[in-house]
């Protein structure tokens, strides 16, 4: 882990009074792939932006498996919890910097309207998360799961190339899905020329009523 002042640089993609107060009084940390940002149980003292990179939470569950809660890109708040633990860990996807500051020097800026707004935000952000996720999980078969899952990232990403900064286990551990079960959808989906991949980590829709379709 390497650190930075946070006013090497702008950070323009997050919401405009969390990222005034983090690049005033925050750090730039840089990060690893895989290495460990916070872990889950751990007091919850500090709050991050998402600068470069891609982050990954996840939970130990108690019979050993692992769950993936969600994934952060740039412009992205981590870290936001409701209580003084964090529920899950957090892990660089690959190569990251984050911008991080204490929630104690954040809350000395409470009443500012910006900011309150853009926490009020990302709290919002947060539970349509865990909304998203729950339905995905609950309501999709296999091919729609990885489906919507392509589209988020697509409609995150309108490039040509859209990256795909996770493996496949980490999609599965998020789908509730084998490793096996994604590779073969995501086979079965190039296959029908409704995304076509270049490597493993990059890909490209081909036909978007097709991947909307099956995403809905």
């Amino acid at each position: 882990m390497t650190l930075a002042y946070a006013s090497d640089a702008p950070l323009a993609t997050a919401a405009p009074g969390i990222a005034q107060v983090m690049e005033r009084l925050g750090l730039r940390m840089s990060f690893a792939k895989d290495e460990e940002i916070f872990c889950q149980d751990e007091e919850a003292d500090l709050l991050y932006i998402v600068v470069s990179g891609a982050v990954r939470t996840t939970r130990l569950l108690s019979d050993g498996r692992r769950q993936v809660g969600s994934f952060y890109y740039p412009g992205d708040l981590v870290g936001l919890e409701t209580g003084e633990l964090h529920r899950f860990s957090a892990e660089a996807l690959c190569d990251s910097t984050l911008l991080v500051v204490k929630r104690s020097a954040v809350k000395t800026f409470a009443g500012d309207e910006d900011l309150d707004r853009a926490l009020w935000q990302a709290t919002r952000r947060e539970l349509e998360r865990t909304q998203e996720h729950l339905l995905v999980l609950g309501r999709k078969t296999a091919c729609e799961k990885v489906a919507s899952f392509l589209m988020d990232l697509a409609q995150r990403d309108r490039s040509d190339q859209i990256a795909l900064p996770m493996g496949r286990q980490d999609m599965a551990d998020y789908l509730g899905l084998t490793i096996e079960t994604v590779s073969r959808m995501l086979t079965q989906l190039q296959g029908a020329s409704v995304v076509e991949f270049d490597g493993c980590r990059r890909f490209r829709v081909t036909r978007w009523d097709a991947l909307e379709r099956l995403a809905e």
